[in-house]
């Protein structure tokens, strides 16, 4: 079955593959366990700009783990924005601010790339 945005993503599928999300990892940040719509913009392999919807797995203010429909490299770079719902007022933007990213660890699980990204700047 197709990954989209809506499915929710199975611990399950944590387990099968080996990945463990537990509290004893070390992190700078802690992070929040939460499915965050994002776009991803970046260029390709090939040199081809391209733009991504997919969603956070977990999020802290030093980097997030995604979940996507594309194979990104190691030290690859990003530029992610959140999506914001339509309002009728012209005053307000579209998505966020971009928040600069670096591609830091890859997995494969289930058809889905996971990707760990560190934000360049850490958030407020």
């Amino acid at each position: 079955m197709p990954w989209a945005l809506g499915n929710s993503f199975p611990t399950s599928l944590f387990q099968r593959e080996g990945m463990r999300l537990t509290p004893a990892e070390r992190r700078r940040s802690p992070r929040l366990h939460v499915q965050i719509p994002m776009f991803v913009r970046g260029v390709d392999a090939a040199g081809a700009e391209f733009l991504d919807l997919t969603k956070t797995l977990d999020i802290s203010s030093t980097g997030a783990f995604l979940a996507s429909p594309r194979l990104l490299h190691a030290d690859q770079l990003l530029n992610l924005t959140i999506p914001a719902p339509p309002s009728p007022s012209s005053t307000l933007p579209v998505e966020t601010p971009p928040i600069q990213a670096r591609v830091r660890r890859h997995r494969l699980a289930g058809g889905i790339h996971l990707l760990g990204v560190e934000f360049l700047k850490a958030l407020d």
